[in-house]
């Protein structure tokens, strides 16, 4: 018999559940990483953002990521120091905040790209290469039942 305790089959029968424990595994070895480029995981999706659509206002970029605005506003206070993006009053109304990715943000992106992939690699060992693309596609396309901003 294994020295391991083995979890309950009631709670293996359970998709959410699975995916829960997949989920938390693959957001802890993330953050691990993003921490190395001095990142959390919202800074990491602000600079995507701000790399796949360009520059936006604050309002704009905390809609599309589903981000509460003071939370972006943290985020923001993180980035900009360390010379990932910059912020700018918006010249066509000067209430307002764009913010952009410096050329320092995208290369930063790309390193913390690298190592998402290599996160991939640790959480997915035990599937091979097609098992991970169909896992993925079915990932994204749950996703997008459960939050419109997932389609495109």
């Amino acid at each position: 018999m294994s020295d391991v305790p083995q979890l309950p089959p009631s709670l293996l029968g359970v998709t959410a559940f699975l995916l829960s424990k997949v989920g938390v595994a693959g957001r802890r070895r993330m953050g691990e990483r993003l921490r190395e480029h001095g990142l959390g995981l919202w800074d990491f999706a602000v600079l995507a953002a701000l790399r796949d659509y360009g520059p936006a206002s604050q309002r704009e970029l905390g809609e599309r990521l589903g981000i509460d605005p003071s939370d972006l506003v943290a985020v923001m206070d993180t980035l900009v120091p360390l010379r990932l993006a910059e912020r700018r009053r918006d010249p066509s109304d000067r209430r307002r905040y764009r913010v952009a990715v410096t050329d320092e943000g995208r290369a930063t992106l790309d390193a913390a790209i690298a190592d998402a992939g290599a996160v991939r690699d640790e959480v997915l060992a035990a599937l091979d290469e097609e098992e991970r693309r169909t896992l993925h596609a079915l990932a994204r396309k749950a996703l997008t039942g459960l939050d419109p901003r997932a389609r495109g």
